[in-house]
């Protein structure tokens, strides 16, 4: 990301009144948008706490929504468009990753510490990106007027600050009190601040717009700056989601019709459930979240996806008894795939000796796989190429891409049975078996993220779940994807001006 600086347009800045009003997605679509226009722009969010990440071409870690923006912006991701990714281990701490790379777990105090440097890390990746493009997209985070918060902030109106940025307040009206969001927000913003303030955005609106024609009146009357939109609630739109508030509001849906049954629990610190995403839009699959035993019954295939505690995890499935329907639902037939941290829960042995991912310790895993894993204390992160191991599940699915993002080093006990071995990791040429398959053939774990985008790995996995025509059916997911984000950008902008946050400042 180097070159002569070529910003032609002050920065775009997307804040909101509150967590999940949804800024990742205006942003997505502004870059998508702006894209489509000809311009070269680029996704930015200073910090990010999110517990669904992804990996670069040079194995470094970064927030999915920031992932998702760079698609539609048409570029590769880069750790710069999110210099800082937070992901949750425990209600009270995070692991804190800096460019990329996992630096420690710590709670706020401690991080708050280290603001200094973080700022000056946060700066410089700004820089860079400014340089390399004409125009940033900058995303807040949660409320704009923490004021609670306010010396900490690294990432709403002091980025904004920093940046100069036009800004724009997204605020959500399904939640109700929209008024109080932005009339309240904009009052708790010092003058230097409020004044970088271009518009608003009323987003998530159910009915008829013009129903809400003397709100925008009021709004604007109040507040001396323009509605840019009013943005209806869309449910025809499939995006990845960036953290567990889909999951625990009911919002995760499948779009598929179902002869195939899916389950994926939901396990606490969940972590890249994204995973899932391709499989809910397959036409033939029904996706189901599960955290009850009573919910495993009728799945054609159980998923235990990632989590950013696997002894957490492990837990709660104990304390609920769904590590026993679990085993009884394996007993009866049934096919379960184990991704990351599922892989592990799917063993044998955990242990953390050095507290890793919390308190130390070691348990009994589900053991449905013949394998023990570690907490070590150094992360895999990394782009990877695969092939699926000879004569298993899945053998035939070619060449595959995915990802790896694990702290955890699993090793087999028994006869060596792996269902992938990865051929590539960030470019580098490797041979490396992944993963494990049961004696039975029907239990799967791998560390490799990602692989369900693969079409053809896809069918595999759907034949194995006893959906062979469906498989001859799969879509074409990268295709789809994109037609998400057009559908996004057109959905923007039918109902949102964007002409008033763009301000040409000429080659610098």
């Amino acid at each position: 990301m180097t070159g002569e600086p070529k910003t032609k347009y002050r920065p775009i800045m997307v804040v909101g009144t509150g967590s999940h009003v949804g800024k990742s997605v205006v942003a997505a679509a502004l870059c998508r948008a702006l894209a489509r226009r000809g311009l070269d722009v680029a996704p930015f969010k200073a910090q990010n706490m999110a517990l669904n990440s992804g990996i670069t071409a040079d194995g470094g870690e970064m927030g999915r929504a920031q992932i998702t923006q760079a698609e539609c912006a048409g570029l590769a991701p880069h750790v710069d468009m999110n210099p800082i990714l937070l992901k949750p281990t425990s209600d009270m701490g995070s692991q804190v990753i800096v460019l990329g790379r996992a630096v420690g777990n710590f709670r706020a105090a401690e991080y708050y510490r280290h603001k200094p440097k973080l700022t000056r890390t946060v700066m410089a990746a700004f820089r860079r990106l400014q340089g390399a493009h004409q125009l940033i997209v900058l995303e807040g985070a949660g409320s704009c007027a923490e004021v609670n918060l306010k010396k900490h902030d690294l990432v709403n109106m002091a980025m904004a600050k920093r940046a100069q940025a036009a800004v724009a307040l997204v605020a959500d009206i399904d939640a109700g009190g929209v008024f109080g969001q932005i009339i309240g927000s904009l009052g708790l913003l010092p003058p230097s601040e409020r004044k970088l303030v271009r518009g608003l955005i009323v987003n998530k609106f159910r009915g008829d717009p013009a129903l809400f024609a003397s709100g925008v009146e009021f709004l604007e009357r109040r507040t001396g700056r323009p509605v840019l939109g009013v943005l209806p609630h869309f449910s025809h739109i499939s995006l990845p989601q960036e953290d567990g508030v889909a999951l625990e509001r009911g919002q995760m849906t499948s779009a598929g019709g179902g002869r195939i049954r899916i389950g994926v629990a939901r396990l606490s610190h969940i972590s890249n459930y994204t995973d899932a995403d391709v499989l809910a839009a397959e036409p033939a699959v029904e996706l189901r979240w599960v955290s009850r035993p009573e919910e495993l019954a009728g799945l054609d295939l159980l998923i235990l996806p990632g989590t950013k505690n696997t002894l957490a995890a492990l837990r709660t499935m104990v304390e609920s008894g769904l590590d026993q329907a679990v085993r009884a639902y394996h007993a009866l037939g049934g096919r379960v795939l184990g991704v990351c941290g599922g892989y592990q829960l799917l063993g044998q042995v955990i242990a953390d000796p050095h507290g890793v991912e919390g308190p130390p310790g070691q348990a009994q895993g589900l053991g449905l796989l013949a394998v023990a894993t570690v907490m070590a204390k150094k992360k895999t992160t990394s782009q990877a190429l695969a092939v699926a191991a000879a004569g298993l599940p899945l053998s035939a699915s070619g060449l595959l891409a995915g990802y790896e993002i694990h702290m955890g080093q699993t090793n087999a006990l028994e006869a060596d049975r792996p269902a992938f071995v990865v051929t590539s990791r960030s470019g580098r040429a490797v041979d490396v078996a992944d993963g494990q398959v049961s004696a039975d053939g029907r239990v799967l774990g791998t560390y490799l993220h990602g692989v369900f985008d693969n079409d053809q790995l896809r069918r595999g996995l759907l034949a194995w779940a006893g959906g062979h025509d469906a498989a001859a059916q799969s879509l074409d997911y990268a295709a789809f994807k994109q037609r998400q984000y057009d559908l996004l950008a057109d959905h923007l902008e039918a109902h949102v001006a964007i002409e008033p946050l763009l301000e040409p400042l000429g080659p610098k």
